[in-house]
């Protein structure tokens, strides 16, 4: 056999047949019930499958249009309405509470609004976004899309309120403090707590938070904002406050 022939026969068989199981574990991912049973989800493009090598995770399927598989086949099963020219299938793995500053989650049911505080924690705190109950599923397509790699550096975690440590700063439309009031005194670890879209923190996590804060908007402004707007500022004010020469 000569050199172009021993190429040839390593190179891996190109995926032409949309029954491939590789294809269909990709295509079953994009719904919750599979992500939960095989604990596996996708990550879509070169710059999440990137993040994910500079974070040190493996991928359990790796193919790449026009390489690996014919690039149709690839756009059939992507969750872009583009289509992808790269999909990694990753292990789900979750971090444990912890670090000086983090963020609590409950009942945030937007996985972009997830994926995107995800994103906001990786940038300002040193801790991880903490899932409470009724939270989207931080590995759906839109989470994973709208964290933009920090799900890899920086996995969320799962835990309810009362594992929490230290202050919990519950933010709340309705709050007579204003954020920057109420953080003046905060020790850390400082936990800022931000509830759903819609309901916000239920009741027994708004009276158990060390203390409730609000962040002020104009009097002609909105009643409240969106939850991954108002972690943003929190986590901004709280890093300012927290730093060393502050």
């Amino acid at each position: 056999m000569d050199a172009e022939s021993l190429e040839a026969a390593s190179r891996p068989t190109m995926i032409t047949s949309p029954d491939n199981t590789q294809l269909k574990l990709i295509r079953g991912l994009a719904r919750k019930k599979e992500r939960d049973k095989s604990g596996l989800f996708a990550a879509e493009g070169e710059d999440l499958v990137e993040a994910a090598r500079l974070a040190g995770w493996e991928p359990e399927v790796l193919l790449r249009s026009g390489e690996d598989v014919e690039p149709d086949l690839l756009d059939r099963v992507s969750a872009l309405g583009s289509g992808s020219r790269v999909i990694g299938v990753y292990r789900q793995r979750f971090s444990q509470p912890g670090g000086e500053r983090s963020v609590y989650l409950h009942g945030a049911g937007d996985p972009g609004n997830v994926g995107t505080v995800i994103r906001c924690a990786h940038a300002l705190a040193d801790g991880p976004v903490v899932l409470g109950p009724g939270c989207a599923d931080p590995f759906s397509p839109k989470a994973v899309r709208a964290a933009m790699g920090s799900t890899f550096a920086r996995p969320p975690a799962k835990a309810g309120f009362e594992e929490l440590a230290g202050t919990t700063i519950a933010l709340h439309a309705g709050a007579e403090n204003s954020l920057a009031e109420e953080m003046a005194g905060a020790e850390p670890p400082v936990a800022l707590c931000l509830g759903g879209e819609r309901e916000g923190l239920p009741p027994g996590v708004l009276e158990a938070a060390t203390a409730r804060a609000r962040i002020p908007v104009r009097d002609d402004g909105p009643e409240s904002l969106n939850v991954a707007m108002a972690a943003t500022i929190g986590l901004y004010e709280l890093a300012r406050r927290m730093a060393p020469d502050a």
